[in-house]
């Protein structure tokens, strides 16, 4: 599923006057029943259904952004919608700052896979620079759509898919590994994530490289590997190094691309 396929017109508010943040999930609600999927759940429902997802965290996640979103059993299929605000809204965000540009996603209660994907696929979108700026600054509800799918890492995938890459990226510093799953969650292929361990964690235990390692410390290793269609690749590696600078002097991360001959078959996820 695609950003643009579920990020809908008709749910686009464009520079919104809300006094606080229970005007925002109602105006939110308002335009969610905009469309035809939403337009029978009555609106009480989807502002309680945001509320408990608040209840759990602010979505104000800082930088004058918030995604708030929510799965209703009610709800028939995803639904994206945008509301803008220049003037800010406190939003209870992390960061204490007032809140700017809203991206909402409501989805069906059964589709925790999807939701996940979506929210990280948002995410990138209002990762990339000038992005947050861009879209604000438009005028109507479809320059907006317009803009913010322009930043989206759909617009570069096309519909040949037989060409593959597989990624490998070794990673030691927590913060980096989530930002780096958080990418590739947003693209719409297989991301695995595996636990590793430095070889002098298992050479320790053979007798004869008794205690050579046991003082030293060591550090946090995760794998993150993810097949990749290849006109993505590069595209995939640029914002790789937007999270971690440049990776030839990255001492957190290792990243290896290998070109697929070969690849069939679905994982479960």
């Amino acid at each position: 599923m695609k950003l643009h396929d579920v990020l809908r017109a008709e749910c686009i508010g464009v520079k919104i006057h809300a006094k606080n943040k229970d005007e925002v999930l109602k105006l939110i609600a308002e335009l969610a029943r905009r469309c035809p999927a939403l337009n029978k759940v009555p609106p009480e429902r989807i502002i309680q259904g945001l509320k408990e997802r608040e209840k759990i965290g602010s979505t104000g996640f800082g930088g004058g952004i918030a995604i708030p979103h929510c799965r209703l059993e009610d709800a028939e299929e995803f639904i994206i919608g945008i509301l803008t605000c220049p003037e800010g809204v406190d939003f209870e965000a992390l960061d204490n700052k007032k809140v700017r540009l809203f991206v909402f996603i409501i989805g069906p209660e059964k589709e925790s896979d999807e939701h996940i994907r979506l929210l990280s696929a948002v995410s990138q979108v209002l990762r990339a620079p000038g992005a947050i700026d861009e879209i604000l600054s438009q005028p109507s509800a479809d320059a907006v759509r317009e803009s913010f799918l322009r930043y989206s890492l759909d617009e570069a995938i096309t519909t040949e898919r037989k060409q593959k890459d597989l990624f490998h990226i070794l990673v030691q510093d927590n913060h980096i590994f989530e930002e780096i799953l958080e990418l590739f969650s947003a693209l719409d292929c297989p991301v695995m994530v595996l636990d590793a361990q430095h070889s002098g964690a298992y050479l320790e235990h053979v007798p004869i490289y008794a205690g050579l390692w046991s003082d030293r410390k060591k550090p946090s290793n995760r794998m993150i590997v993810a097949m990749v269609d290849r006109k993505l690749t590069n595209e995939t590696i640029r914002r790789i190094e937007q999270i971690t600078g440049p990776l030839a002097k990255c001492t957190h991360v290792l990243v290896a691309v290998h070109h697929l001959l070969f690849a069939a078959g679905n994982l479960e996820l």
